[in-house]
């Protein structure tokens, strides 16, 4: 992309995701110099379940911050910043959370926030990696690689019905692989996600349904000057395997989708070692390459 087409993308962004007129930033650190990384969680499942994940990153990274961002941690006792349907209300309660510079990365919902906020934040933002996250959750017009927007909104329906045995549908479907039949390892980990589930506020996460239906980040991931890498599950039970061909087609020359052969929507979870170690690798190659550049007279 040209300096003047990077201008113009950074433009574009920030007027889909206005910073915080209220928030005066110091100035931006080189993006191969932060030595922070943000996860955002997936839905209604809160941090807990990822902890592996940032064990073995901190393994791998070692002297970096990994920060599991918890939804829930920003929820007030009046109601909450997070427990309404408004995405820049939601981005800009994250983004006061965030230090500048940090890399972002997201599970499913948590993807989908990440990306947002990478448009959000613009050159705070050096590098962005999703797990299993669409550019739009439900299928729209010119998006079919998405879940059925009738089915969607069976679930919330049937979540506000019955929280309790929608969550627990849910966990099943994250740990599944396809069409397959639960595995023994599949059901203990359901069983370990509804657990999870159950201390998620239910009006935040009725809010979090409402932003998997409306996000659309198919133009902003093109736009983005941040580094990116997206990992979608061959076999995920959420997300159709063709999303991955179709984020591929959206994104800039320098981005990246990849498929996890053998793994469902949980895989950030069950391949720990083996995601983390793909997330090391994306850092490391672009924090080398933004070194370079920046090294140069």
């Amino acid at each position: 992309m040209t300096s003047a087409a990077r201008q113009l993308s950074d433009r574009h962004l920030a007027d889909a995701y206005p910073a915080d007129p209220g928030r005066t930033d110091l100035p931006v650190p080189g993006r191969h110099d932060s030595r922070q990384l943000v996860i955002l969680p997936g839905w209604a499942l809160g941090v807990t379940p990822l902890e592996p994940l940032a064990n073995a990153l901190r393994q791998d990274l070692p002297g970096w911050e990994i920060t599991l961002l918890d939804y829930a941690a920003l929820t007030s006792p009046e109601g909450g910043r997070l427990a309404c349907h408004d995405v820049d209300a939601w981005l800009a309660a994250l983004d006061r959370e965030l230090p500048d510079g940090a890399w972002l990365c997201g599970w499913s919902l948590g993807g989908m926030l990440a990306t947002a906020l990478a448009a959000r934040r613009g050159q705070r933002t050096p590098g962005l990696t999703t797990f299993a996250a669409n550019a739009s959750f439900v299928a729209r017009q010119g998006w079919p690689a998405a879940m059925a927007a009738e089915t969607f909104a069976a679930f919330r329906q049937g979540f506000q019905r019955a929280p309790a045995r929608t969550l627990e549908r849910f966990a099943q479907l994250v740990a599944q692989q396809g069409k397959a039949p639960q595995r023994p390892a599949g059901s203990r980990l359901a069983r370990e996600l509804c657990v999870a589930c159950a201390d998620t506020p239910q009006e935040q996460a009725l809010a979090g349904l409402a932003l998997l239906e409306t996000l659309d980040l198919r133009e902003t991931l093109g736009l983005l000057s941040a580094a990116q890498l997206h990992l979608f599950a061959a076999d995920d039970a959420l997300v159709p395997g063709g999303a991955c061909e179709a984020v591929t087609d959206c994104l800039p020359a320098a981005g990246r989708a990849e498929r996890i052969a053998a793994a469902g929507h949980a895989f950030p979870l069950e391949r720990a070692s083996e995601v983390a170690a793909r997330l090391v690798a994306f850092i490391t190659s672009n924090r080398v390459e933004h070194a370079d550049v920046g090294s140069r007279p």
